[in-house]
């Protein structure tokens, strides 16, 4: 039988401590320990994951390379354990591998611009976007906002908002087309554009620019002194 949790104290416990302090904070022998679950034969699940660690001589690299039916002949874990093991070694190999995504960096409307025209030009009905930015005006996330039918779209500063503060954004720029293919802004664009300013200033999350894109024109409610 494994050891019942409610004998450890919940600060020691691996996914408490993680979802407390962070994955970052926990040691290998824990990080093991979430992946294997449970216990075995009277051990702890963190006896067994120690004992992982301590045939591979400390070394998770080792540990990654080690055969399946060795995994198997660790006391504690059996094919369930050891296909989560692998299971997670191959995430990890993989990530390793993928390319970063390229950075973008907004100095300009036109960098916006270059980012969605594509997406937006020739679109039928409004989409409205958020561009989550760090403190040198880096993209750190693109989050569609709403999809709205014909020429109207709603948007509720809640939403827009939700996602940046979840990226620790330093600012925000919004941006959406009119199918029209005239991006003079509307009353609508105008009223949500200030609600979005209010509320980033509440939240110190201020909002730089909002670009409406309309075939191949645009307007910056920046540049053009309506933020």
């Amino acid at each position: 039988m494994s050891q019942p949790l409610g004998t450890v104290p919940a600060a020691e416990r691996p996914r408490e401590r993680m979802w407390s302090l962070g994955p970052s904070a926990l040691t290998a022998t824990e990080l093991l320990a979430i992946l294997i679950g449970t216990g075995r034969g009277g051990q702890s699940v963190l006896e067994v994951a120690c004992r992982l660690l301590e045939v591979s001589e400390g070394s998770l690299r080792r540990l990654a390379q080690r055969p399946r039916a060795e995994l198997l002949r660790t006391d504690g874990v059996g094919p369930a354990k050891a296909a989560r093991l692998l299971a997670a070694f191959e995430l990890g190999a993989r990530l390793a591998r993928e390319e970063r995504p390229p950075v973008h960096r907004i100095r300009e409307p036109e960098d916006v611009v270059c980012l969605f025209q594509g997406r937006l030009r020739d679109l039928q009905v409004e989409e409205f976007h958020l561009l989550a930015l760090d403190s040198q005006s880096q993209v750190l996330r693109e989050v569609l906002i709403t999809r709205g039918l014909l020429n109207s779209s709603l948007v509720h500063p809640r939403e827009v908002f939700r996602a940046a503060i979840v990226e620790a954004a330093a600012g925000i720029i919004v941006v959406h087309n009119h199918p029209s293919g005239d991006p003079t802004p509307s009353a609508e664009d105008r009223a949500v554009t200030q609600q979005l300013a209010a509320a980033g200033q509440l939240l110190d999350l201020p909002l730089y620019d909002h670009v409406i894109i309309a075939g191949d024109r645009f307007v910056s409610f920046a540049t053009a002194g309506l933020l």
